[in-house]
């Protein structure tokens, strides 16, 4: 008979071991419902975020923040030039989703080549120790990493929230992931928001790889890894579900975690992968029940038309 006090540990762990999983699956959804691209090419920008930091703090020896703050700006500059450069190059020669796929699938393994090259194959963490200092509370081992991971992920998470819900730049995201070409009829700018979610998406890219390079070793090969992850949470969210994706995320994590009363640890991988093709044949569109309140974009000032259609 297993004890509560050692299904509460595993139940706290599995949550704030899901918050990286939380953040690199939000950020692969959100993308997903605004351009309409799975965008493997966040394993690139996964790769380029964390051995930024780990230079910085590794190598010029500066503190945590800095490595943070420059594994940001590189992340988000890298993310826009990728958009403004690339992506909406393909977008304007209207070119078919195999040709996203392909592009952004090479985009990562370039990157991964040439961080391989510069960092070499040996895992790599940002801080020296992975330890964390740790306070039992109800008989719970509670580390500062795991209360940090939580808090940073609902701060983000909400954030993104609200700035879908109460700005002008969120809602006209909305806009155009509902009907990209009505919306621009209206004024919206599609380009602008595919900017905008590319940069937000960077920024919980940065600081999922963050939180997960702080706990675990990273090689150039671990960022594809955890894009599965995020396309199992989308499948199972839903397509255009970016919040139902990051539950589903949570999911993710406590059924790994929870997983190991009943298999050993070498097999957790093939877990993922089971769930995954379970998702593609079981729930293409998502688990039944899991759509969260849609968030309507109000009417953009309209061109000169007779009676425009409703946003």
């Amino acid at each position: 008979m297993i004890e509560w006090a050692i299904l509460l540990q595993i139940l706290w762990t599995g949550i704030a071991m899901s918050s990286y999983f939380v953040l690199l699956t939000v950020a692969f959804a959100l993308t997903l419902k605004v351009e309409k691209l799975w965008n493997f090419a966040q394993a690139g920008l996964m790769g380029i975020a964390f051995f930024t930091m780990f230079f910085v703090v590794n190598k010029l020896g500066l503190p945590g923040w800095a490595g943070l703050t420059a594994g940001l700006a590189v992340t988000v500059a890298a993310a826009v030039a990728l958009e403004a450069g690339a992506i909406s190059v393909l977008r304007a020669r209207n070119s078919g989703g195999l040709t996203f796929f392909i592009f952004t699938l090479v985009f990562s393994q370039f990157a991964a080549y040439v961080l391989t090259f510069l960092f070499g194959t040996e895992p790599e963490t940002i801080y020296p120790s992975v330890m964390s200092p740790v306070r039992i509370i109800s008989n719970i081992a509670v580390s500062d990493w795991d209360i940090q991971a939580v808090v940073t992920t609902i701060v983000l998470v909400a954030g993104l929230w609200a700035f879908l819900r109460f700005t002008r730049d969120g809602q006209f995201m909305i806009a155009v992931a509902d009907n990209a070409k009505l919306a621009e009829i209206y004024g919206i700018s599609a380009n602008r928001a595919y900017i905008i979610s590319g940069a937000i998406a960077a920024v919980f890219l940065t600081v999922g790889i963050y939180l997960y390079g702080t706990r675990a070793g990273v090689t150039p090969d671990v960022p594809l890894v955890l894009v599965l992850t995020s396309v199992i949470g989308t499948l199972l969210g839903g397509l255009g579900r970016v919040f139902a994706a990051g539950a589903a995320a949570v999911f993710l994590g406590l059924l790994q975690s929870f997983s190991i009363l009943v298999i050993p640890s070498k097999w957790q991988a093939m877990l993922l992968y089971g769930v995954l093709f379970g998702a593609l044949i079981v729930f293409p569109r998502g688990i039944p029940g899991w759509r969260p309140r849609r968030v309507q974009a109000p009417a953009a000032p309209a061109v000169a038309s007779p009676s425009p259609a409703e946003g």
